[in-house]
């Protein structure tokens, strides 16, 4: 399997937000951010993997900015690491100013997907190669992120977190 690239993941969702998707402040419902998020990063996942993709998890999410009724909203989601079966998606929100024309960062999250097989086993995917700066901090950061969660949800060991200890690791 020859590595990809982040870009061959690159998802690009845009929509408006109606009435029916509003809170009573006139706001998109946090869930329904949520669910349109689910579905770019899906997306992304599985055009990084070519299979099968499965949400193991929502690792960060940071509601930043209200997305009001009306607003043209944007989900850009991408690959920014591949383990062996799993993936994590970096995923970048944004509303249009309807007025000025400019682009404000509502939002951001991080998912992970774990490609499977028909029968719902988990199977290989490439590596990745990320190019840009951004893309090789998002890379970088991955591992120390996977790590975290998994020490937190009690699958690993705090003392086998190897990235983590560096960060912490007085030379």
């Amino acid at each position: 399997m020859s590595p990809k690239c982040p870009n061959d993941s690159k998802t690009i969702m845009t929509d408006l937000v109606l009435p029916s998707e509003t809170n009573p402040l006139n706001n998109l419902f946090g869930g329904e951010l949520l669910a349109r998020m689910d579905r770019a990063a899906s997306i992304a996942a599985r055009r990084h993997s070519r299979r099968i993709v499965v949400t193991a998890s929502v690792n960060h999410v940071a509601f930043k900015h209200a997305v009001p009724l009306g607003s043209v909203v944007t989900v850009e989601a991408k690959v920014s690491r591949a383990f062996r079966t799993s993936m994590e998606v970096f995923l970048d929100v944004w509303i249009d100013d309807r007025e000025s024309g400019n682009r404000t960062k509502a939002n951001e999250a991080i998912y992970t997907f774990v490609a499977v097989d028909d029968a719902g086993r988990p199977v290989k995917i490439p590596e990745l190669k990320p190019e840009t700066e951004i893309e090789k901090l998002r890379f970088e950061g991955a591992l120390r992120r996977k790590q975290l969660s998994l020490v937190l949800a009690g699958k690993m060991k705090p003392t086998d977190a190897t990235e983590l200890k560096a960060i912490f690791e007085i030379d």
